[in-house]
């Protein structure tokens, strides 16, 4: 169901039953791990979290952990932030 490098491969996963009563899988919220910062990166313009993610963690997937060690849940909350504090590569 999940990507390899998905935070949420190996979590269980059980059914609910949405407002239109379709049956849907759901998984829960996986605890994040502590994240150590081994820099920070100053933003320009175009630049996406997908693209820094690559760019420093192999792995463009991997832009949730730039926005956890940031303190922020949307990634679109750090599209005005001039500096970004990029996480260390061990998960």
């Amino acid at each position: 169901m999940f990507d390899e490098e998905s935070r949420y491969k190996d979590l269980p996963y059980y059914y609910r039953t949405d407002r239109r009563q379709r049956r849907v899988a759901v998984v829960p919220i996986p605890e994040l791990p502590e994240s150590e910062v081994q820099g920070y990166h100053i933003m320009k313009q175009g630049q996406r979290l997908d693209h820094l993610a690559a760019k420093y963690l192999n792995n463009p997937t991997g832009f949730w952990r730039i926005c956890r060690v940031n303190g922020v849940m949307l990634p679109e909350t750090l599209s005005e932030q001039s500096e970004i504090a990029i996480p260390a590569k061990n998960r």
